[in-house]
């Protein structure tokens, strides 16, 4: 069990309302006046989650857009956003961070409602926390997965995990892969209209393999992954190549920020219907069945799990 794991076991003695879902989701759900809010917090930290040098404008949009993913896998709508910031001690860096937030808060209709500034020791990493607000009508979560199902995730992934090591002079590469690491698109639509259609959904954020296992042990059920299923981008091709080697890096790289959901059979022509009309690519990459924890196949036949299923803490 990673210390992240632990820590949040350690929690759940105390997290008993009924909004916490047990601390088994990304997002807490809490029923006020004939609505359902969805409320979900995330922190973004220096050399975790961004480098020193990217762009202050790119950290403020991944700021919004990470904890807005996690309101589109609860098929939310924003309503609202507060924000932590730790001043940097550089006027300029702390103005082209607040532009890139304010360009990320405006395209994804989400006003900038509170929060807290605070400065920090000088050498400290920087670090940004974001609490998002979304109100639902269907809030899916991790835990309704069941046998027979079908899992599907949307968009294609292993982007961000190339965009990062292009950020950091290990390859080059285009800019569509460097911006999926930059600048994450939340599918904020999309997961509004799949909400009523799937069993269980959450955002991939540490990796599809690494989620996926979340997603089992919530459901108390055992996930299959085809890796000749897994989505890949024409730009991850060109530089990866389209090989088991590359669809396992995809599939545990972090930051892709596409959904991932389980679709009882009857529901396939209504998601496909959605997704038709969004202009969204999805893909089945997997089934869900009897049993517990993660299984990797190519072709049918089981492949061992990579010893890395993604990012933990």
């Amino acid at each position: 069990m990673s210390s992240e794991s632990a820590f949040i076991e350690h929690l759940r003695q105390f997290a008993t309302h009924p909004a916490a879902r047990g601390l088994t989701d990304d997002a807490a759900t809490v029923t006020h006046g004939g609505r359902t809010l969805v409320i979900t917090h995330d922190v973004i930290v220096e050399n975790v989650h961004f480098l020193p040098d990217d762009p202050p404008e790119s950290i403020g949009w991944k700021l919004v857009a990470a904890n807005l993913s996690d309101l589109a896998a609860k098929g939310a709508k924003p309503t609202g956003a507060l924000m932590a910031y730790s001043l940097s001690g550089d006027p300029e860096w702390d103005a082209r961070f607040a532009n890139g937030l304010g360009e990320a808060l405006t395209r994804f209709s989400c006003p900038l409602i509170g929060g807290d500034t605070v400065r920090v020791p000088a050498g400290s990493a920087r670090h940004f926390g974001m609490t998002a607000i979304g109100e639902a009508e269907f809030v899916p979560g991790r835990d309704g997965a069941a046998p027979g199902e079908d899992l599907w995730i949307s968009g294609t992934i292993g982007n961000a995990g190339l965009g990062l090591a292009i950020a950091k002079g290990e390859i080059d590469g285009p800019d569509e892969l460097l911006q999926a690491y930059r600048r994450p698109i939340p599918q904020l639509e999309l997961g509004q209209k799949l909400a009523p259609l799937v069993s269980a959904m959450m955002d991939v954020s540490d990796g599809l393999l690494i989620d996926a296992k979340r997603m089992a042990e919530a459901s108390g059920t055992r996930i299959v992954i085809e890796s000749i299923d897994v989505p890949l981008s024409d730009a991850f091709v060109g530089v990866r190549g389209d090989t088991r080697e590359a669809s396992l890096e995809a599939a545990t790289t972090g930051d892709d920020y596409q959904l991932l959901f389980a679709v009882p059979p009857r529901n396939r022509l209504q998601i496909e219907r959605v997704a038709d009309d969004l202009d969204a690519q999805i893909q089945c990459v997997g089934l869900v069945e009897a049993g517990e924890g993660l299984l990797l196949q190519e072709g049918g036949r089981p492949l061992p799990l990579p010893e890395e299923l993604g990012w933990e803490h």
